[in-house]
């Protein structure tokens, strides 16, 4: 047997909403881009959306709408994808990089605070692997100190902090339609949530060359725009985001029920819906454990073997010491996870990891 980390279902009405928009003949500018935002804007329970190319230039975007500029830092957590803090770099600003929760694995609110100088201009809490963030005690922070709260929701479509929609608690909100996230638009792209009307008009001028109006620019701006086709793949997935984020949470029920405790399996926070972007488990034998599975042929990840603080590309971070972040980069693996898994495929994985672990000491 095989199991992939991951699998695309490319269904008749994915093809069927490619097609009608090949056909339509309007490939940008068009109704699809429209419907697809208000759609997602819809389902996040927030008053706009806008889309734009990728999850890392919704971050981008959303930076530079709320006016973050050479100097400014934003609070970020150094465990997620590089682009939480590319994305702030982009602007000439400086991430200031905090240690995580060693339970969820997000931004650890405590650790906030005492980071924030009189250039700290916002935080990103990053809603890692479909777990979303304490949000509470950093907006309660973001308050006290007048500071912007920007969502890094790319890898928690449809995840519920205290009954509310990730995307919808900050002033404004990233999300990712990566191939292997729970919404993918089948190539790139993204979405920028928020509540405001200033910050989304905002968003919409910068994507498009600094313009409201054809051929006046009235800012510097960049081409970030979503295609029609994806938009309307995007629309015709949407409507199965729910049931598919369902599946993953039985199959992460069934993971937790059935695999050894000599792992450390990902924990849902009592205030949480978690939608398992990523099943996360953390051993110390994990090198060993990933290699055992591949000769089994059964796919894994490590996200992330390196925490953002330590890339070449931030040379000057290098020397901090985040405790939590540095010793889950050398324990973390990411199992099989994805809606159409079969019974026999975890059935599978479980067994073998059992067996890896059976007659091995902690």
């Amino acid at each position: 047997m095989k199991v992939p980390l991951a699998k695309i279902e490319i269904d008749s009405s994915t093809i069927e909403a490619a097609v009608a928009a090949l056909k339509s003949g309007q490939w940008l500018h068009g109704p699809r881009s429209v419907s697809f935002e208000e759609k997602f804007a819809h389902f996040c329970n927030t008053k706009y959306a806008c889309s734009c190319s990728s999850g890392t230039t919704a971050l981008f975007l959303a930076l530079k709408s709320l006016g973050i500029k050479k100097g400014d830092e934003v609070i970020v957590p150094s465990f997620s994808f590089v682009a939480s803090a590319s994305s702030i770099s982009m602007c000439d600003a400086i991430p200031k990089f905090v240690d995580i929760d060693p339970i969820n694995f997000t931004i650890d609110p405590k650790q906030i605070e005492k980071n924030i100088t009189k250039n700290t201009k916002a935080i990103m809490p990053v809603h890692l692997f479909g777990h979303p963030a304490d949000m509470d005690p950093i907006l309660e922070i973001a308050k006290k100190f007048s500071l912007y709260v920007i969502e890094d929701s790319a890898q928690a479509h449809g995840a519920k902090y205290k009954e509310k929609l990730v995307g919808s608690i900050g002033d404004i909100s990233c999300f990712s339609f990566y191939p292997t996230k729970n919404l993918t638009v089948c190539g790139d792209g993204g979405m920028i949530t928020s509540q405001n009307k200033k910050l989304n008009d905002s968003v919409k001028i910068l994507r498009n060359h600094g313009r409201k109006e054809k051929y006046v620019h009235e800012v510097l701006g960049y081409n970030f725009k979503l295609s029609e086709i994806q938009a309307g793949i995007g629309i015709s997935r949407l409507v199965k985001l729910n049931k598919n984020n369902l599946m993953r949470r039985k199959i992460a029920k069934i993971y937790n029920s059935e695999l050894t405790d000599k792992i450390k399996k990902p924990v849902e926070e009592s205030w949480a819906k978690h939608v398992y972007h990523q099943y996360s488990i953390q051993t110390k034998f994990r090198n060993e454990l990933k290699d055992f599975l591949a000769k089994k042929n059964i796919s894994t990840a490590v996200y992330y073997p390196m925490p953002i603080h330590k890339q070449p590309m931030y040379k000057k971070f290098n020397k901090q010491k985040l405790d939590i972040t540095e010793k889950l980069s050398s324990e973390i693996l990411s199992l099989p996870i994805y809606p159409t898994m079969k019974d026999s495929e975890i059935n599978y994985v479980v067994t073998n990891i059992n067996k890896f672990f059976q007659n091995r000491k902690l």
